[in-house]
């Protein structure tokens, strides 16, 4: 362990500088560090890659997980055991060989376990549901300085408060997850000119009340910056897109995505048969580090006037740059799994998602412009998602339900009584 400066992180914007460090290798390294912590009275926190980073991290202990990465995949059983530092894209490459996919998010270098730990909104979300719903077992630390494997049959308690209540009952050191039979996939971005919007986000809407569960989408919007590092058709331009991701066969997703295209002219046209290994260009989420703000909004329903001000407030005339993101939710989403967990708002039809870049921007313009966009939806408002509370860590609230926190907290006191892996929920 050494005393650091700020630490690197994909999330740029916020100074990470523990008092001290741990590079952890294995399980054994983080049992020893969580003991050391506890025996000095310090907060502990743990980093994989830093994409959910919450907010600023000082002083205490900063358990890093990044070097436990690996993948052990059981075909028979579809299933993979992961470490703490792995990232999505090495358990799908892991994956593939054998004909199989896990419910993975957009960007394949974000840490999987925390993004379970989260809940997990993939891909594929609305055929097979939240990552979280497919976890078999946890290998975790508590404050106690006890390892333990966590089961539904071991530790139901436990078991149900890890899977959707993020960081705060001890650190997770690995996890085994079930994986799906998928291969290959319809799927790729439709993008439209910024005038199109009104069209684009009335047919999109109409459009997701007609697919099965085997298609999963969203609709994002942004301001594209005039910079030489971008497409010349989209440098400067306000751009609406559709993103899909269907797993029936190319001939029925050309079928599926005919009301889309039917709505005009496009800028480009990505959609097509590929490979699962292939499902990040879906999304072609930005791989280098850099500063943002985001907030993610579960949302019950969603008319299109609604929206629709969504898009006036963050567009062209927005104060500062905001990539906005609607994911279309529901289906298998929306179902209880054969073990319950803390995973919240399964009945939200829709994820408002909202990203600053904070290069130059204030903070607190960028709340201010959020907190009006959450009156817009406040009529539909259910709570906020934890996966996507990007640099938030000045909000708590609204990521459970009143009688889920009230469980978790009594989990807290349970197995966290000192408060060192941050307190109440």
């Amino acid at each position: 362990m050494t005393a650091t400066p700020a630490i690197e992180s994909f999330q740029t914007a916020f100074a990470i500088r523990p008092g001290l460090l741990v590079e952890a290798s294995d399980a054994t390294d983080v049992l020893a560090a969580v003991r050391d912590a506890a025996a000095r009275g310090l907060p502990v926190a743990v980093h994989a890659t830093g994409h959910g980073l919450p907010g600023p991290v000082g002083g205490g202990m900063l358990i890093r997980t990044r070097r436990m990465d690996g993948v052990e995949v059981d075909a028979e059983r579809r299933t993979a055991r992961i470490g703490a530092g792995t990232t999505w894209g090495g358990v799908v490459a892991a994956a593939a060989p054998h004909g199989l996919a896990p419910l993975n998010g957009s960007s394949p270098g974000v840490g999987a376990v925390s993004y379970t730990l989260g809940g997990g909104l993939g891909i594929l979300a609305r055929e097979f549901g939240y990552a979280a719903d497919h976890v078999r077992s946890l290998d975790v630390v508590t404050a106690d300085g006890v390892p333990r494997h966590v089961t539904a049959d071991t530790e139901p308690d436990l078991f149900w408060g890890l899977r959707g209540g993020g960081h705060r009952l001890g650190v997770v050191t690995g996890l085994e997850i079930g994986l799906v039979a998928v291969e290959r996939l319809y799927g790729g971005s439709l993008a439209f000119d910024g005038d199109a919007a009104p069209d684009v986000l009335r047919r999109y809407l109409e459009w997701t009340r007609t697919v099965p569960e085997t298609c999963t989408s969203s609709l994002a919007a942004m301001c594209y910056p005039d910079v030489p590092q971008l497409p010349e058709a989209l440098r400067g331009r306000y751009v609406i897109s559709v993103r899909v991701a269907y797993t029936g066969t190319a001939a029925e997703g050309e079928a599926l995505v005919a009301p889309l295209r039917a709505v005009g002219p496009g800028l480009s046209d990505s959609l097509r048969e590929m490979p699962y290994t292939e499902s990040h260009t879906i999304h072609s989420d930005p791989p280098f580090p850099h500063a943002y703000y985001g907030e993610g909004l579960m949302l019950r329903d969603l008319d299109a006037g609604t929206a629709g001000r969504v898009l006036e407030l963050t567009g062209p005339k927005a104060p500062m740059m905001t990539v906005v993101q609607l994911n279309h939710l529901g289906g298998a989403l929306a179902e209880r799994p054969a073990h319950d967990s803390a995973v919240p708002h399964r009945d939200a039809g829709f994820l408002l998602r909202l990203l600053s870049p904070l290069d130059g921007t204030d903070v607190e313009a960028v709340r201010a412009l959020y907190a009006r966009v959450a009156g817009e939806t406040a009529p539909y408002a259910l709570g906020r998602a934890l996966n996507f509370a990007f640099g938030g860590g000045d909000r708590t609230d609204g990521f459970h339900a009143p009688r889920t926190r009230e469980r978790l907290a009594g989990l807290v006191s349970r197995y966290d009584p000192a408060s060192l892996f941050g307190g109440a929920y």
